[in-house]
């Protein structure tokens, strides 16, 4: 039986001409990471894309949604901010391509120079985020739940919206026989408890009569269906929550699905963001220390570059299935 002979190699496995595709262990490690999220985004994502269709008839539309801009309250932009968000973001995916080019170079000053541009760029965006939450936390015009659980919301014969402070009236608090059944062991704190009761509602539509009421479902126009005077009054009678914004709870937009699914993906990629401006002052720092400059090689600014791009991209994804399509 002839015995197996193995040939000593003396070069390290990532060290030389038998590296896999070409790449280090260290981006070869990067792109398994980069893989396994894509794939974890993608699960979300597609689990959005199903809810919708799903839920089609009763999806808020993007751009009643997210209609604000910085400094501009009052006038309806829709989707503006967040394309100027999406915009920055890509931008810096510019800045990271030169900082990488530049690295290649070994030209220190500039690899600075572009990184801190990334840098600010990620901090823009993430800032635009928590402003765009806060404005879809607090809400813009309000509506009122159902016992069914329908989402009713106000307009004017014109169709536009309504806020529910332009005509709702705040009635006096009337006494109430507290029994067993009413018992409370807690009180709600104040953040939960909304700004008018579903009497308050009421007193004002019916002292309004040229408003309407528009419900959650679609049209084949894929606009919301406005009901007649008569129609509004008997719905508004089965009135039983007022909504303000938006939470895990309610949605004062339409489908709950929305608002959970809103919180979950564009949280989850803020998270990826935010990592990424940490890991990026990480290596700026190591950058200005001239750490890379000593070893010759400037591949971690090119690993990170691989993680700030990834990022970016999903992103173009999330902008796209969650804004626009």
């Amino acid at each position: 039986m002839e015995a197996t002979v193995t040939t000593a190699n003396n070069e390290k496995t990532w060290g030389g001409g038998n590296e896999p595709l070409g790449a280090s262990y260290g981006k070869m490690m990067m792109w398994f990471f980069i893989v396994s999220d894509a794939l974890t985004f993608s699960g979300f994502l597609a689990a959005y894309g199903f809810s919708r269709f799903k839920f089609i008839e009763t999806w808020p539309l993007a751009d009643e949604v997210f209609t604000h801009f910085p400094f501009m309250h009052g006038v309806s932009a829709p989707m503006y901010y967040v394309a100027l968000m999406t915009f920055i973001l890509i931008f810096s995916s510019v800045t990271m391509v030169l900082a990488v080019d530049a690295g290649h170079q070994l030209k220190k000053t500039k690899v600075a120079i572009y990184m801190f541009l990334t840098i600010i760029g990620g901090m823009i965006f993430v800032g635009s985020q928590a402003w765009e939450w806060k404005n879809f936390i607090k809400g813009e015009y309000g509506a009122v739940e159902t016992v069914g659980g329908s989402l009713l919301q106000f307009v004017d014969k014109d169709g536009k919206r309504v806020a529910l402070a332009d005509f709702a009236v705040t009635l006096p608090n009337q006494p109430e026989e507290l029994t067993r059944a009413k018992g409370k062991w807690f009180m709600e704190s104040a953040e939960t408890v909304p700004t008018y009761s579903v009497a308050d509602i009421q007193a004002g539509f019916k002292a309004h009569p040229e408003l309407l009421i528009r419900t959650e479902h679609l049209t084949a126009e894929k606009k919301k269906t406005v009901l007649s005077r008569e129609e509004s009054e008997a719905r508004l009678s089965t009135a039983k929550y007022v909504v303000e914004g938006a939470n895990l709870t309610r949605n004062e937009y339409g489908s709950k699905l929305f608002a959970d699914f809103f919180f979950f993906i564009t949280g989850f990629h803020g998270f990826h963001v935010i990592s990424g401006i940490i890991i990026n002052i990480i290596i700026f720092f190591n950058v200005l220390l001239g750490t890379y400059e000593k070893r010759r090689s400037y591949e971690m600014v090119e690993k990170v570059g691989l993680y700030w791009h990834f990022v970016d991209l999903v992103w173009v994804f999330v902008f796209t299935v969650f804004y626009l399509v």
